[in-house]
């Protein structure tokens, strides 16, 4: 695979002082793994997963965007009419007209409005400084190849103005064969940040819809992309900070893939709407995924969420996935939930805070190393298939914070390890339980936990602070979601004319199941 960096900018070691922040409190939370039996072991296992954790995910490429990069001045700033056969430019300087490609050579700002139906704007600067791209009502179609196209540039920032509706459509079937060939409708081999407030609507009718084989920030606008490959691609990092972002991608929704050393290849996402329909993996990223805020839907994928690291540390995520929901992995998975073995490759998903709810025909929760949930809501409504868990690790899972409802089949289903300090019930029902009924947790009176089943059940596992280890509750079928709600769940219910299912003891993994910390078993 090709890695393209420009030679002249060293991979830096920090990641943004947001994210070092939040991935501190996630690794340092996780104190606990699965399978250790001193306390001793225990307190070694614990070390090694914060220190993991916080390199993992602090020791990346820092992100080139800065505040202030989206702000201009229209009044400074060359304006360059779009016209077939007729473009032109308020300055010579920096800026060439040859019949329907517009070239922009020199840094500055340059505000664009107008229509191609045929052409292309290209950018082609040499020289330090921005070249900052202002799209105020523009469209631009190539039918032989990318609409814009960033050749060089020492940073490159295109800004949706104030109100503004603009477009960028490739051609079909235009050949991206050679190493660094333009292969989506905005292609940039320079750093790319995209801002502002308008809206953009991207299509990507050959490959994907905006790429950077470089680093790539979104900070602000309504974005809305459809790719015949992937649909939003950074190479050393994609990166959302705001905006509403919308991607249909035949493959890949938002991808991030340089895999050359550890400190690239991330996706992290920190604020803003982010939808994804998706031919096959939501987000992917061949390092490190973090969501610590925002809302993240994958309304549609083969596997949601995967990267080598994948954290979860505040947000609202949603995935829907007819494969693994999300899954942590050192290297590529295959259709099934069958990637990485059964040992443990020291992947680690971890869950630190906001709200997770997946709805997987595989795995629900998938690491090939360790599983770590130690704060936020988790609801996972998993397999029907008994080859396949709600929570599946090959390392051991470990819940020490939050609450964590996974309701699936009971076949493979997995139970949290002995060192959890937080208390969970597990069961394997008799019978399923029908999608649509709701099952409730009760201690006496006191209905801990419901969740209403999205599809058939056969076994769950709710992990809540109100729950003691040891101690015998009641499980209820029939009843209704009462309190705070979270997708299916609620921390309440009401059991008036539910029928009492089974007794359970907490801390007592699923009899015919995986048990508790398989991976420490092998």
């Amino acid at each position: 695979m090709n890695a393209f960096r420009k030679p002249d900018k060293p991979l830096l070691t920090r990641l943004t002082a947001g994210i070092a922040a939040l991935v501190a409190t996630v690794a340092f939370s996780a104190c606990s793994i699965a399978g250790t039996t001193t306390t001793a072991t225990t307190s070694a296992s614990s070390s090694t997963v914060a220190a993991s954790t916080l390199a993992s995910l602090t020791d990346n490429a820092k992100s080139h965007a800065e505040d202030g990069d989206t702000d201009y001045d229209a009044s400074s700033a060359t304006a360059i009419t779009l016209a077939d056969g007729a473009s032109k430019s308020s300055s010579s300087d920096g800026v060439t007209v040859d019949g329907d490609t517009i070239t922009i050579t020199a840094p500055g700002t340059y505000l664009l409005s107008g229509t191609l139906t045929n052409g292309q704007v290209v950018v082609s600067s040499d020289a330090e400084g921005k070249v900052r791209i202002v799209l105020d009502g523009a469209s631009v179609t190539n039918s032989s190849g990318s609409a814009m196209v960033i050749t060089a540039a020492d940073e490159a920032v295109v800004v949706l103005a104030d109100g503004s509706d603009n477009a960028l459509v490739d051609g079909t079937g235009y050949d991206t064969s050679a190493d660094d060939a333009p292969n989506a409708a905005l292609f940039s081999m320079a750093d790319l940040t995209i801002g502002g407030s308008g809206s953009l609507t991207v299509t990507g009718n050959t490959n994907d819809g905006i790429a950077s084989k470089d680093g790539l920030v979104i900070q602000g606008g309504t974005i809305t992309v459809t790719a015949a490959d992937d649909g939003i691609r950074g190479k050393d990092y994609l990166i959302v900070e705001d905006g509403a972002v919308t991607v249909t991608a035949a493959d890949d929704g938002l991808k991030s893939d340089n895999e050359t050393d550890d400190t690239v290849g991330y996706v992290l996402v920190k604020g803003g709407t982010v939808t994804v329909t998706a031919g096959d993996d939501g987000v992917h990223a061949e390092g490190d995924l973090a969501i610590s805020g925002g809302k993240v839907t994958i309304a549609k994928s083969n596997e949601g969420l995967e990267g080598s690291t994948v954290t979860i540390a505040g947000g609202e995520t949603s995935v829907t996935s007819s494969d693994d929901g999300l899954n942590a992995t050192q290297g590529s998975t295959t259709t099934g939930g069958q990637g990485g073995g059964m040992g443990d490759d020291g992947s680690l998903l971890t869950v630190s805070g906001g709200t997770l709810l997946v709805n997987a025909e595989g795995d629900g929760l998938d690491s090939n190393g360790r599983l770590a949930i130690s704060g936020g809501t988790t609801v996972v409504s998993g397999p029907t298939n008994s080859g396949n868990g709600a929570l599946d690790s090959n390392g051991g899972i470990t819940i020490t914070g939050g609450t964590v409802v996974a309701a699936g089949a009971s076949g493979m289903a997995e139970s949290p390890g002995t060192d959890s300090t937080t208390g969970w019930v597990a069961v394997s029902f008799s019978q399923a339980i029908a999608a649509g009924q709701t099952i409730s947790i009760a201690s006496g009176d006191t209905v801990i936990a419901s969740y209403t089943a999205v599809k058939e059940t056969a076994s769950i596992i709710v992990a809540d602070p109100d729950i003691t280890s040891g101690k015998s509750y009641d499980l209820y079928v029939g009843g209704r979601l009462a309190g705070t709600t979270v997708g299916t769940y609620s921390d309440s219910g009401d059991i008036s004319g539910a029928t009492k299912n089974t007794t359970v003891t907490a801390g007592t993994a699923i009899a015919g199941g995986m048990g508790a910390g398989r991976g420490n078993h092998p």
